[in-house]
């Protein structure tokens, strides 16, 4: 049964949400100081430890009643009925009228999760063992290029969730990837992402795989024209009558129409599904380059991490419940504590690609102005997420973090162990002195540095200003033994389910992403302006107008015989 249509956002009405911009009155301006003073067990029992991750919480700005208050609202909103509508497949992508399953991409074949009926469980373990046997013929050497060299390059192509997912899990992975292989991806349709992906390499020993699910995806299909160009060059003229196109391509797609009239054999075509959204298709067949680079059954322990923070946010109670902890305190820091942004800041080198990752995941998941019903929305949805690798961003923008105007909440994620141990100069660990950061910054940012400390340390009362930290700044770490394929899929999960919460709070749709399509309109209407013989007829704004004549007397100053 459909809801009835109301004429304002719901959020704001309910009296949950009242009674938390009550606390919010009282409990608000105090200092994260004074949380810790009142409670000496707080740093113990603000945590939640639960499959494989130990989260601390307790530098967050909420209290008991704040947590209480923030699950009663989550209770008005349905948030368990929600989670489990997305588990049971009903279509819960109200605006594409899609089920949300990529937790059955991660689910063991023993499981029956239906789709419209149809149990779609076969269906992914079948592509899973596909993936498996084509990886381990690239990986042995098996797989043969046209000229006979075995493969030694994969190049990956795709945009978006197509190209993030697979690029953050290969840099993630890399210490558990084959190290005689080359793994690089081409996602901007700008010609110098591909020229540098293939300037070293040789033609005879690249494998490019083509992932796009319709075959239609403008960049990724302009991309895949250009690697087949590169192919044919350097093969000779005669490769592309003679297969050669099979053996250096492979697709990750559902149109094998589209294909095969490409070169492509339809065998070596791994599909995925309308529940899949591009943004949480990593662990499907576009998961297929991390499967080359690391191997069938690290990314099978992938997989089960996923899976077991699936379960976890499908039956542990809000309280402890890891994802809705993080979402909530999400709903929080946006919405009470007016904090615009998330920075994310993971104590580990392979992680650097992570925050660009999240970024696609939350706010392309959570950029929405409208509720599920249409209605514009009285309050602010998904927060900015952004971040780098710690310990460089300490020396970029932890500035404006500490003593900026703007409250910034941090996500600080650190491992216990390291994958490559180098000894320091203290006889530890560098690993140590790279934690020893991860616990200063949380620190640092809650309790800051009051005046009074300042001067105590002697310093000249002109620069007792600039020395003080206001603190207060709220912060989560998340710890984890080791990065492993296991772990990552655990984390990665974590964020989705943490996404998943927020929307729901919001009252959101989480899993479409209208909001991409009007530049992408827009820029099919300009490419023929752009690529015009004559002087095109032009009916945009001056701005556009202007810069289209721009463009092109830029780019024709620079043509044989044009006028100096």
């Amino acid at each position: 049964m459909s809801r009835p249509h109301p004429t304002t956002a719901r959020l704001t009405t309910l009296s949950q949400w009242k009674a938390l911009q009550q606390h919010f009155a009282q409990i608000g301006q105090k200092h994260l100081r004074e949380l810790f003073a009142a409670d000496s067990q707080r740093g113990e029992q603000l945590t939640v430890e639960a499959v494989g991750l130990y989260l601390d919480y307790s530098k967050q700005r909420v209290d008991a009643d704040t947590l209480r208050l923030l699950r009663e609202l989550a209770q008005a909103c349905e948030l368990p009925q929600r989670i489990e509508a997305m588990f049971r497949g009903d279509k819960i992508n109200r605006t594409e009228d899609r089920a949300v399953l990529h937790v059955a991409l991660r689910a063991p074949s023993s499981e029956k999760i239906l789709v419209d009926g149809h149990d779609v469980m076969p269906d992914v373990h079948e592509v899973l063992d596909r993936m498996a046997a084509f990886s381990e013929r690239v990986r042995s050497g098996a797989w043969l290029g046209h000229t006979g060299k075995r493969i030694r390059n994969v190049i990956s192509i795709g945009i978006g969730g197509s190209d993030l997912g697979p690029v953050m899990a290969y840099e993630a992975l890399r210490d558990y990837s084959q190290r005689d292989m080359t793994f690089r991806f081409v996602s901007n349709v700008d010609g110098t992402d591909f020229a540098e992906a293939t300037r070293d390499l040789d033609a005879a020993e690249t494998l490019f795989i083509i992932c796009s699910k319709t075959f239609t995806t403008l960049e990724t299909l302009t991309n895949a024209h250009a690697a087949r160009a590169w192919c044919i060059k350097a093969l000779g003229d005669d490769a592309e009558k003679n297969g050669a196109i099979a053996k250096h391509f492979v697709a990750v797609s559902t149109n094998a129409e589209g294909v095969s009239k490409f070169g492509i054999d339809t065998a070596n075509m791994f599909g995925f599904w309308d529940w899949v959204g591009g943004r949480y298709s990593m662990d499907s067949s576009i998961g297929l380059s991390t499967m080359l680079a690391i191997g069938a059954d690290h990314f099978r322990e992938m997989l089960a991490g996923f899976h077991v923070m699936d379960e976890h946010f499908r039956r542990t109670p809000l309280e402890s419940n890891l994802p809705v902890l993080m979402g909530l305190l999400a709903v929080w820091n946006n919405n009470f504590l007016d904090a615009a942004t998330v920075a994310v800041l993971p104590y580990e080198q392979y992680l650097k690609r992570f925050p660009a990752y999240l970024q696609q995941l939350t706010m392309e998941s959570n950029g929405k102005h409208v509720t599920l019903d249409g209605i514009h929305v009285d309050y602010a949805t998904g927060p900015i997420y952004w971040g780098e690798p710690g310990t460089n961003g300490q020396h970029s923008f932890y500035q404006l973090i500490h003593q900026g105007t703007r409250i910034v909440p941090c996500d600080f994620i650190g491992f216990g162990q390291t994958l490559n141990p180098l000894p320091a100069q203290n006889g530890g660990d560098q690993h140590d002195l790279l934690i020893a950061n991860l616990i200063a910054q949380g620190e640092a940012l809650a309790f800051g540095k009051t005046a009074a400390e300042v001067r105590a340390e002697g310093t000249p009362e002109v620069l007792v200003p600039h020395r003080t930290f206001e603190g207060n700044r709220p912060s989560t770490t998340i710890l984890a033994p080791k990065l492993t394929p296991h772990s990552l899929g655990t984390l990665i999960a974590l964020y989705e389910h943490s996404v998943f919460v927020q929307g729901v709070i919001w009252d959101i749709d989480s899993f479409d992403q209208w909001g991409v399509e009007l530049g992408k309109q827009l820029a099919k209407t300009t490419i023929a302006e752009l690529t015009a013989k004559d002087e095109p007829e032009l009916a945009h704004d001056s701005s556009t107008n202007t810069l289209i004549r721009r463009y092109r007397k830029l780019r024709d100053s620079q043509k044989p015989g044009a006028a100096a």
